[in-house]
């Protein structure tokens, strides 16, 4: 699946009548589709047009310019909430409307309903059966109108939520593009990090936030209705809720907020981490640093879940109490009403229930949600907004003077840049394609041959950061794009060093001199040989200009820089060296068949498909998962918790149901007596608002006499027969007294507390340990990973599994999961009193399940794939912005910031067409699921009014109705609980399936073939029938390669680019499928494990990479080392004096060190080594040739003894070795000393120093020959 590949799939939302919008039917095709087929990009509907993320940026973007202009004007610091304010705000009230008329008049209303309908079936009411069913639909009509508008405003408010993110997001990528690439405020790992984790908190900030302002309105009418039912009682219950939730909640949102910072800040530090480790693994493979690097990630990713752990176990008593708040508030309630010599009643117990339910539901659950979000978004504001101020603040600017352009420019960067595409475009870099212009310039770059060598020719995809390609391919199709934009100035920062001395000679003469010769060139550059060629000369140093005049006008000054030139030309030179064996006749006929070829080619390369899990998922995800967080014994105390609690819960509720129905029995017992006439009848529903009071004890059990008020004399005298005929009841049946029944209770209330919150501690427990066991092992893998992956993976979709994936697991999963097995258990405890008694609305739930079966049936594979997709499709964006950071100045040079921005733009478009596809089938699934919840209360309301034969307990039908009304929301809840849970379980799958990456190694030798400590002890390096390939579906790069390297020798490699020079070095260090073998000192490299090989082979790379850390952590990860031997290396390179302190701070990248620093840092981690083995792989092409001649005399010093393999383009650089391997096209053509080739005038070498010109190929020929002769005793 190619997620970055646009179809056009009209989205039929826009389309759909009022019914479908509704009921959400304009969906069902594709859950339909979605159940039995993997779902693909083509079937993904169009983003909806109120959800562009260009308009969506736009509009935020001027409104942040309002605010940033009136905060300017005020003296104020501009914030970012008042521009989110001013674009979202009017959408946002529009729902509250909704929600108040939801929460103060449905919501309010039907518990006032359903205590008139409790009250028909008490023996002392008088209502008639047609009242009865009305007041029975009037709760079934006011549960269907909540249905609908619960879901409709939430859907309203998660696409408010994800427009918010979106519009952030865009803008946060604008800011990115005004911020300098050498910048230390914002580090790529924050970016990532506020891109994944922080926006993400704007998607659910707003269902719940409108409950802030509607919790008071809604808490005062139901605290008046609560005090109309039991009197001052109420205060009892309304005081402790209160409690429980403002202060209690408002102190734990308030540490919750400072706790999401810090793991804001733990989090970016890691992503940092792996940015740098990703970006930097080949090194890290290399030097066998993957363990130093594993212990660093690991221990950063501690501190993350340490502060990560705490708020878990806040939000798991946070959930607890959503379970026993309720109850707890209706006990302390009804004992208060029980104290104050009163007596409870069924209608009274379960409308109060359901009032505390609602405001429990308001002020325990919803509310606190709503803080905790908005504290947690209120961080992420503020993180986002300082990256603002930070990306101004970081924006590249003079400190003095001024810088006059007088024309457009065009920037080659010295280190290329390349971006995930086609080599195609890359060079065309959103110009529009000119095939006569497009060829001229792939002709005068000296791209032709390797487009007939890449398998797609410019079609070929480059890979992330131009992987594919050699160091030579990516530096010309670098200067192929500066070229085909058409400017009046162009910037050349060093492009020629990447390339050997016949291609850069080409193109400087070609394309610099010739093609460019109407235009201004700047060329910025170490290789002197083209000074002479150049109008002007300026000489830098230090940052400031030494001297500048023409060529000869600086000779005739003696400038110092170019006494070496002068003394290695001549005149004539100029000439000579134009002279190359480049057909532009024949190039040009070639190269048009090529791209005439490629341009009815109809075969596109495919880009590697990131992993995408197919069908459903397996049940062994789960278990993996709960057994990377705990022991089985942990998982098992946790059921019983989990059961245990459950009894509790469910207990409290049954035992109100059992008591009031012990109150009725005391009623109908008196009633049957005769003890109790017509008077105690109450006449109508109305009535229930009189005072009840106790007038006398019914053996140890206290009664309440419900009386009018104007009560007559013969009523008193009935009192009294009631008191003299206590026994006759007694003897028959056994009734609690208050105490007693208050403290069985209290029981189940205490139960329901302790197990509940042990329950949830434990559970979050092992989530964390699970997130944090999970983490270490997907890198750890990672790192065990052969380099084809990182170099087939673009870096953002590998930091996607380790941000977004993983910040899934850390919150998102385990919250689902919890409140899925909680919500689940207590609907099994519903049920089960529900069937206690009605044992033949089984049926009904049979029925219920089973459609509840089909619906999830249909919706679960259609959400799984869908958050499969949505995963996928995230990476882009990521990859999009770790693409941009590495070209922020060519990307601005070429004023190219509105079309990567309009690619971003893109990349977000294509996510939030599926991420609004995920929410809306959710929503609907939610919806479907209320209304087969809602049919089954109406069968069990129904059922009870049809069936009344006047022994239909008022508490059995209280208990019932109340519990199923209960579940009618909390059903639908937990199975999109459950299904969230589900597929946020892809995270888990995506994670695991890191850990099953194809490895390397194996990294450590089998004891019987452990070379000895003091191995290689010589130095021999022995290629023997050598194939290498990148990938089983590549030919091989390396054919056949054999050769004996003696010990000590110096050997120079060299030949054209592409020739397979870098691909000999991997196959020294065994980083691809090799065929045929090496051997070391007599020992085959691919029978001893990696990390005996590599860290025996020292190796200055062509790309010198350092990382942020001390300067002593870069030089020596493992702590080997004393100061002592760190700052003699140091010496030895001449960086002491530069350097305060091993403890110095290397910024990211290397970033406050130049090219040559970072070069000579590396040969000190060589120096340190101390190998017998040492590789140069074009280790000073980009230095200055003062850092070039000590980076030559300190090898010759320090490893003389040594021996060494020096990749170059620069031929002097080897002329003085031992011996030349000359490569081409993966073959090993020529191999002897540079001296005896030369002989051969016909020989692949003779003819590259002949390249070099007449006077250079001269000295290089009689340097050649003295050292010869002195190696071998002529002189």
């Amino acid at each position: 699946m190619n997620v970055s590949k646009k179809f056009n799939n009209p989205n039929p939302r826009i389309s759909a009548n009022l019914l479908s919008k509704l009921i959400f039917g304009w969906l069902f095709s594709l859950f339909w589709y979605g159940r039995n087929h993997d779902l693909e990009m083509k079937n993904i509907y169009n983003i909806m047009p109120d959800d562009v993320s260009e308009l969506l940026g736009n509009k935020l973007e001027q409104n942040w310019k309002n605010e940033v202009h009136t905060a300017e004007k005020n003296g104020k610091k501009p914030k970012f909430f008042m521009a989110l304010r001013k674009t979202f705000l009017w959408s946002f009230l529009y729902y509250g409307g909704w929600y108040l008329f939801l929460c103060t008049v449905l919501r309010v209303l039907q518990p006032y309903v359903l205590g008139l309908l409790i009250w028909h079936f008490d023996p002392r009411a008088s209502s008639s059966p047609t009242e009865a069913y009305l007041y029975a639909s009037g709760v079934i009509i006011a549960a269907i109108l909540m249905a609908f508008i619960t879901h409709h405003s939430q859907l309203g408010l998660l696409e408010i939520g994800m427009r918010m993110r979106i519009a952030s997001s865009s803008l946060m990528y604008r800011k990115l593009l005004r911020l300098s690439k050498s910048s230390t405020t914002i580090t790529p790992g924050q970016i990532i990090n506020l891109l994944s984790n922080d926006m993400s908190r704007f998607d659910q900030l707003f269902i719940m936030l409108h409950y802030i302002w509607i919790m008071p309105i809604q808490g005062s009418i139901i605290a008046f209705l609560i005090w109309q039912n039991v009197g001052i009682a109420s205060l009892a219950g309304v005081f402790l809720i209160t409690i429980q939730t403002i202060p209690v909640q408002g102190y734990i949102s308030k540490w919750t907020s400072k706790l999401r910072l810090k793991i804001a800040v733990k989090t970016d530090e890691r992503i940092r981490l792996m940015s740098e480790i990703i970006n930097g693994i080949q090194v890290i493979k290399i030097y066998t640093w993957e363990k130093p690097f594993q212990e660093l990630v690991s221990r950063a990713r501690k501190y993350e879940v340490d502060v990560l752990t705490l708020t878990s176990y806040l939000r798991g008593f946070t959930l607890a109490t959503f379970v026993f708040t309720e109850r707890t508030t209706l006990y302390f309630t009804i004992m208060a009403y029980v104290f104050t010599g009163h007596s409870i009643s069924a209608d009274k117990v379960f409308s109060m229930a359901q009032y505390f339910n609602i405001l429990q539901a308001t002020m325990a659950i919803f509310y606190p949600i709503a803080v905790a979000s908005a504290a947690e978004a209120a961080v992420s504001i503020k993180r986002i907004e300082s990256s603002f101020l930070q990306a101004i603040l970081g924006e590249l600017k003079p400190s003095h003077g001024q810088v006059h352009v007088n024309g457009r420019i065009s920037y080659v960067s010295q280190e290329t840049w390349l971006f995930a595409g086609s080599v195609r475009n890359n060079i065309l870099f959103g110009q529009t394609y000119d095939k006569d212009k497009y060829q001229k310039i792939v002709q005068v770059c000296a791209l032709t041959k390797d487009f007939k060598q890449l398998p797609y020719g410019d079609k070929t995809l480059v890979g992330d950061r131009g992987t594919a390609l050699s160091g030579g391919q990516r530096a010309r199709i670098n200067l192929a794009r500066s070229i085909y934009r058409n400017t009046d100035i162009y910037l050349f920062d060093d492009p020629l060093s990447a390339v050997d001395t016949h291609v850069g000679r080409h193109l400087f003469d070609e394309c610099i001199s010739d093609y460019l010769r109407d235009k201004t060139r700047i060329l910025v550059t170490h290789q002197l040989q083209y000074l002479k060629q150049c109008d002007y000369i300026i000489i830098l140093n230090n940052g400031q200009i030494e001297d500048e005049g023409t060529f000869a006008g600086l000779q005739e000054n003696h400038t110092n820089f170019l006494e070496i030139l002068a003394r290695k030309e001549t005149t004539t030179e100029g000439t000579e060296m134009a002279k190359v064996d480049l057909n532009p006749t024949l190039e040009a006929t070639t190269l048009n068949s090529i791209i005439d070829a490629e341009d009815t080619e109809k075969e596109e390369p495919r880009e590697t498909e990131e992993l995408l899990a197919k069908g459903s998922m397996s049940r062994s995800v789960y278990w993996k998962y709960l057994r990377s967080g705990d022991s089985i014994v942990a998982i098992i105390i946790f059921f019983f918790l989990t059961i245990v609690g459950q009894i509790g819960s469910s207990g409290c509720d049954y035992w109100v149901g059992y008591w009031t129905k012990q109150e009725e029995l005391r009623i109908k017992a008196m009633r049957k007596e005769g003890l109790m006439n017509d008077s105690f009848a109450i006449p109508s529903a109305s009535s229930r608002q009189i005072d009840n009071k106790l007038y006398d004890e019914l053996g140890d059990f206290s009664t309440t006499a419900m009386t009018q008020t104007n009560y007559s004399t013969d009523d008193t005298q009935n009192l009294t027969s009631v008191n003299n005929a206590t026994k006759i009841i007694d003897r028959d049946t056994y009734y609690y007294n208050p105490d007693t029944a208050l403290w069985i209770y209290g029981m189940f209330i205490v139960m329901s507390i302790v197990m509940t919150t042990s329950r949830n501690l434990i559970f979050y427990r092992i989530c964390m340990n699970a997130s944090k066991n999970l983490h270490n092992l997907m890198f750890s893998c990672l790192l065990k990973a052969p380099m084809s992956f990182f170099d087939n993976n673009p870096a953002g979709r590998i930091l996607n599994r380790f941000s977004k994936d993983i910040g899934a697991v850390d919150e998102s999963m385990p919250r689902a999961m919890i409140e899925a097995i909680q919500i689940f258990a207590v609907m099994i405890g519903i049920l089960v009193q529900v069937l206690i008694i009605n044992w033949w609305i089984i049926f009904a739930v049979i029925i219920m399940g089973f459609l509840f079966g089909m619906v999830r049936n249909v919706y679960v594979p259609t959400a799984q794939k869908l958050k499969r997709l949505e995963g996928n499709a995230k990476s882009p964006v990521f990859s999009h912005v770790n693409s941009t950071l590495s070209g922020l100045t060519t990307i601005r040079s070429a004023g190219a910031q509105e079309m990567v921005r309009k690619q971003f733009d893109e990349h977000q478009d294509l996510h939030t067409s599926i991420y609004s596809l995920s929410v809306m089938t959710g929503v609907a699934f939610g919806l479907t699921l209320d209304i087969v919840s809602i049919c089954f209360v109406a069968v069990v309301t129904y059922s009870f009014v049809a069936l009344n034969d006047d022994n239909t307990f008022a508490g059995n039908v209280g208990l019932a109705i109340s519990q199923v009304l209960i579940l009618c929301g909390m059903l639908q809840y937990g199975l999109r609980q459950m299904a969230e849970m589900i597929t946020q379980m892809t995270s888990v799958e995506r994670i695991l399936q890191f850990t099953e990456l194809e490895k390397e190694g194996p990294f450590e030798s089998n004891p019987a073939d452990k070379p000895s400590s003091n191995w290689p002890s010589k130095g021999e390096i022995k290629f023997d029938r050598v194939y290498l390939r990148y990938s089983e579906s590549n030919s091989s790069v390396l054919k056949s390669l054999s050769f004996v390297i003696e010990p000590g020798m110096k050997v120079g490699i060299v030949g054209r680019t592409g020739a397979g020079k870098s691909s000999l070095i991997s196959a020294l260090f065994n980083m691809a499928k090799l065929d045929g073998a090496i051997y070391i000192d007599n020992v085959n490299t691919k029978k001893i494990g990696l990390h005996d090989l590599r860290n025996k082979i020292s190796i200055i790379p062509q790309d010198p990479v350092l990382f942020s850390a001390t300067l002593r952590e870069n030089l020596d990860p493992f702590n080997k080392f004393n100061d002592t031997d760190l700052w003699a290396a140091l010496k030895e390179v001449e960086l002491k004096e530069s350097m305060d302190s091993l403890d110095y701070c290397v910024q990211q990248g290397g970033s406050n060190f130049s090219v040559g620093q970072r070069q000579l840092v590396c040969l000190a981690r060589a120096i340190l080594q101390d190998n017998k083995i040492l590789v140069l792989d074009e280790a000073t092409a980009n230095v200055d040739p003062k850092t070039d001649a000590l980076v030559q005399n300190t090898i010759r010093k320090k490893f003389k003894a040594c021996t060494v393999l020096t990749i170059a383009h620069r031929l002097n650089t080897i002329i003085d070795s031992d011996k030349v391997l000359v490569m081409n096209h993966g073959r090993a053509i020529e191999f002897d000393h540079p001296y005896i080739l030369l002989q051969n005038n016909r020989s692949y070498f003779s003819s590259m120093v002949q390249e070099s010109g007449k006077s250079m190929a001269e000295r290089l020929r009689q340097h050649a020959q003295e050292v010869y002769e002195q190696q071998h005793g002529f002189t």
